[in-house]
């Protein structure tokens, strides 16, 4: 079994990034994903303990006082938080772990896990993103809101180990595929028997 490794996907709103992941698991059985806490109302279709972990904000401050998480963030006015446990666990057990987190999220998690492997999704441009934003059953203050909390996000690209653009879901995922292969397959995540083969 090799080296567990945290898989970090981060995007602006309306890129895709939640169907990427939903894809990503569908397809690769070998990932694990790691569910968020929030204190924002769930959506159509959401289901607490898949999408994520739905709190108040009472129960969500109370984990904070008990330093059950990697990290977490006030986005778009409410918490986000990513659970330790879980995560821990599973890279000591050699798993891939998939999660979609917020770039403030990432940043934080890659100072704690230093071998995470970070992958910004972007759209293909700034109008096709508005357009996303604005098909989506939101308020136009939040849709005004994200789009302009994604120019920051955007910024934050350049910090990350990998960049795909989201032009075309399938050659996106795609992409991403290839990548999760290559990271799996350095020496540095490799155990014995692999690594006794080039010890000689």
């Amino acid at each position: 079994m090799g080296k567990g490794t945290l898989i970090i996907i981060s995007a602006p709103s309306g890129t895709g990034k939640s169907t990427i992941c939903r894809k990503l698991l569908h397809r690769r059985r070998d990932l694990r994903c790691s569910v968020s806490c929030t204190t924002r109302p769930s959506r159509s279709g959401e289901r607490d303990g898949r999408h994520y972990f739905f709190l108040t904000k009472d129960e969500f401050k109370r984990k904070i006082a008990k330093n059950e998480f990697l990290e977490w963030a006030v986005v778009h006015d409410h918490y986000y938080g990513t659970p330790r446990a879980f995560i821990e666990s599973a890279i000591r057990e050699g798993a891939s772990v998939l999660l979609a987190i917020d770039v403030q999220g990432a940043s934080a998690i890659r100072r704690k896990i230093p071998g995470s492997v970070l992958i910004f999704v972007a759209p293909p441009s700034l109008d096709s993103l508005k357009q996303r934003l604005a098909a989506r059953r939101e308020d136009s203050g939040s849709a005004a809101r994200r789009l302009a909390n994604s120019r920051g996000e955007l910024s934050a690209a350049k910090n990350y180990d990998y960049l795909v653009v989201n032009d075309d879901l399938d050659k996106a995922l795609s992409e991403i595929e290839s990548i999760l292969t290559a990271e799996s397959l350095r020496v540095s995540r490799q155990e014995l028997p692999a690594l006794s083969l080039v010890r000689a």
